[in-house]
């Protein structure tokens, strides 16, 4: 049998164990005037009005103990160990699948791809261009390459126009 506790633990109505005697006893208290109250025994089998529990049926036993801690969420399961590296091979029709999901994907990567537009100011939403949008691209593109050589031909002008002046400065 293992022994008693220094300090016991006390029970609602403060009844605790004697570690020297081993019986039921309220332990000695100090009075707020400075007198000593008598440590008072408790009969065997004796449980006061305070520490006697509710009554709880067995069905609400049962439901106690089958609570949930707080926080818990129903139906989570925490991730469990990283799998087993030493898997069963595949059979050849499991292996044919792995390819064929592959290729999807690789198709699905190549075509997500394309769809990606150069520009997020783009206008053109339309996944396939039709052709009265290609000849409206097509003329887009001309007036950008004519506005882009007359940028050119403003920026020769204008060094141009800066060598002129070096060539006039006077010192």
């Amino acid at each position: 049998m293992s022994k008693p506790d220094i300090i016991p633990k006390t029970t609602a109505s403060g009844i605790a164990v004697d570690p020297r005697t081993l019986d039921r006893v309220i332990p000695e208290s100090r009075r707020p005037d400075g007198t000593v109250r008598k440590e008072i025994k408790i009969r065997p089998g004796f449980t006061p009005q305070e520490d006697v529990s509710r009554f709880r049926g067995s069905r609400q036993q049962q439901m106690d103990r089958n609570t949930l801690p707080k926080g818990h969420i129903i139906g989570w399961a925490p991730p469990s160990a990283a799998a087993p590296a030493v898997a069963k091979p595949l059979s050849k029709s499991a292996k044919k699948n792995a390819k064929r999901k592959e290729k999807r994907d690789e198709k699905k990567a190549d075509d997500s791809a394309a769809k990606i537009k150069d520009s997020w100011e783009d206008e053109d939403e339309d996944d396939a261009p039709t052709p009265a949008s290609a000849k409206a691209k097509e003329a887009k593109d001309a007036k950008e390459g004519e506005a882009a050589k007359k940028d050119t031909k403003t920026d020769d002008a204008a060094d141009a126009l800066a060598e002129e002046v070096q060539k006039l400065d006077v010192r």
